[in-house]
């Protein structure tokens, strides 16, 4: 989104594209934390996109530190444009607070609907997280089900694990072992678009 345009604006803009609109909902991993965005996994799923010959923007919408109840509180803003797929990469943040699963659930369940409602034929995409063990047994089986249980109960695809083949591997993480390198969100990258791509192809035939 351009700053400093208005939602009207900037999807009167992207209509005149012709491009559609991926939206990415998230945190400091679709922001790039560290990084340029142009590193973030969010701009070379529009690379692979766009070698595909597929006419989609794809919309970096990560806001750092952000949970699934600040991105709740955003979604009406987001949604003020058109969106063929809402990509909702969400709750890590939430974990790492220990705020409790349910909530997590609930916000979702609820960024579900009101997507849903506002854009009858959006396509929802909802990328799981999972917590280290140092959180506690427990409260890590608890918020793991989150994810899965959503995408079966609401219809939507699932991203298994975000972090796949990142968490917790220093080579591919900055210091912090939270946000992953270049090279980490490579592989985000591709963990998505193991989802992404198949979705895109229906749609596009």
């Amino acid at each position: 989104m351009t700053p400093g345009a208005s939602a009207s604006e900037q999807s009167d803009a992207t209509n005149a594209t012709g491009r559609g609109a991926i939206v990415v909902l998230g945190d400091s991993l679709a922001a790039g934390h560290g990084l340029a965005r142009a590193e973030a996994y969010p701009a070379l799923l529009e690379q692979k996109i766009t070698a595909r010959g597929w006419k989609y923007e794809v919309v970096d919408a990560g806001l750092s530190g952000d949970t699934t109840a600040g991105g709740l509180r955003r979604l009406d803003w987001v949604l003020q444009r058109k969106i063929d797929v809402l990509l909702i990469a969400l709750g890590g943040n939430d974990g790492l607070r220990g705020i409790e699963p349910d909530v997590t659930r609930t916000n979702l369940q609820s960024m579900i609907e009101r997507a849903r409602a506002k854009q009858p034929a959006i396509e929802i995409v909802l990328a799981g997280m999972k917590m280290p063990p140092n959180m506690g047994r427990e409260y890590v089986a608890k918020f793991q089900t989150i994810y899965p249980e959503l995408a079966k109960t609401n219809g939507v695809s699932l991203v298994p694990f975000l972090l796949e083949g990142v968490g917790g591997r220093p080579e591919v993480n900055q210091d912090d072992m939270i946000h992953p390198t270049a090279a980490g969100h490579r592989i985000i990258a591709e963990n998505v678009w193991k989802v992404l791509e198949p979705l895109l192809d229906k749609r596009n035939q």
